[in-house]
């Protein structure tokens, strides 16, 4: 039976704490307030190797779902504190249940629902948070929290789009590399003392391979350091501003793949814009959030400039375009925002047009990819055979002759 810890105060007004067994938060509640204990705050208490066990893991998924039935209840009129409540006690996943308790906790206490997700920026991102903070002003929070919902499963399922699109051709990879080793390590040393017993010239491509496979027998623990080695060079630069900023700069310049990062960071700029204006937010805070939310270190440095120059009155479209990181499409449907007084619109419409291009450029991306991988490791599985083959093939006509 779980167990929960407690802090509250008794009818002659001493704090009183402690511990109390019970089969939910609820049923602790109603037990210690039996027990004539009054401002109550109960918290689920976790072992050490339970805590290991459970969390605190709350995936996106989770941030989707709680936004999406707390927005529901709050369009059947439930307050937001029955709404918290309800969900925290109904949730399956223990740190999810933690998080809704201490939130519930906050609210009894006064705080603003915004207030309480600041206690957890790794689970709400500031974007979200500071949406949230807005639309509490301007009684817009079902709608907003609807919103978030919305994207949160968009961005979700491009990320799903590319993973399981991914799944083949890596499959392929790994079962090409695989086949590949088993011939490189049990097969070609024993045809290599078959050949050597028939003192036979062997073809090109034996050699080539036999080569190979003895370089590997060699020297693999050269290339498991050097790769080693590069991994460690690489996470160490990307602990520096300079190297993050050079690492994002090369991605956006790969091909495809450079344009494909490009929409997906316009998309989301976009979205949490038009999610912001919409809220009420103005727009130089807008614009800073939305631009921390792309994590993208050339966006992020070019983006910086654009409230300055927005505050001098060269609008929003003119600053973006001069980035150059915005194309042409877009910045050309925010500047009829900015004639038309629909910004909020635009940026909706800018961030819907961009979803359907982002989707092409992963569609375009994974079909590009697929071959690929395919066609380089049926050439390296080709190569092996092709030599192995040869290699027979010669030695019978020399036996023969």
């Amino acid at each position: 039976m779980p167990k929960f810890a407690y802090v509250g105060v008794d009818l002659e007004g001493q704090r009183v704490k402690g511990t109390h067994k019970a089969a939910s938060r609820g049923d602790a509640e109603v037990a210690l307030y039996q027990r004539d204990i009054r401002n109550l705050r109960v918290t689920e208490k976790k072992s050490v190797l339970q805590y290991e066990l459970s969390g605190p893991r709350i995936k996106r998924e989770h941030v989707m779902h709680l936004s999406r039935q707390i927005a529901a209840f709050l369009r059947a009129g439930l307050p937001i504190l029955d709404a918290v409540h309800s969900i925290g006690a109904e949730s399956e996943n223990s740190s999810v249940r933690r998080m809704m308790h201490d939130i519930e906790d906050g609210l009894r206490t006064g705080e603003r629902f915004s207030d309480t997700l600041e206690r957890y920026p790794k689970v709400f991102p500031e974007y979200y948070r500071g949406i949230v903070r807005s639309a509490e002003l301007t009684g817009e929070l079902d709608h907003v929290l609807g919103r978030l919902a919305i994207y949160i499963e968009r961005d979700l399922e491009a990320r799903r789009k590319i993973k399981s699109a991914l799944i083949y051709p890596t499959a392929v990879a790994i079962m090409s590399v695989f086949t590949v080793g088993v011939l490189a390590i049990y097969v070609l040393p024993k045809f290599k003392s078959f050949f050597a017993d028939f003192h036979a010239q062997l073809p090109l491509p034996t050699r080539m391979l036999l080569w190979v496979t003895d370089f590997l027998g060699n020297w693999w623990w050269a290339l498991l350091a050097g790769i080693a080695i590069t991994i460690v060079l690489f996470f160490i630069t990307q602990r520096f501003e300079g190297g993050k900023y050079a690492w994002h700069s090369f991605v956006l310049k790969v091909p495809v793949l450079g344009s494909t990062i490009q929409y997906a960071l316009v998309e989301r700029f976009c979205r949490v814009m038009s999610s912001m204006v919409s809220a009420g937010v103005n727009l130089p805070e807008a614009i800073r959030v939305a631009t921390d939310s792309l994590r993208n270190r050339v966006f992020i440095k070019r983006l910086n400039g654009v409230t300055e120059q927005m505050l001098e009155g060269q609008g929003l479209a003119g600053p973006l375009a001069r980035t150059q990181l915005f194309p042409g499409t877009a910045t050309s449907m925010l500047r009829v925002g900015e004639d038309t007084g629909s910004m909020d619109t635009q940026l909706q419409v800018t961030a819907d047009y961009y979803e359907v291009e982002l989707d092409y450029k992963i569609a375009k991306l994974t079909a590009l990819f697929e071959p690929i991988v395919i066609v380089i490791m049926g050439g390296i599985v080709g190569f092996v055979a092709i030599a192995l083959v040869s290699a027979m093939y010669g030695i019978f006509q020399q036996v023969n002759v």
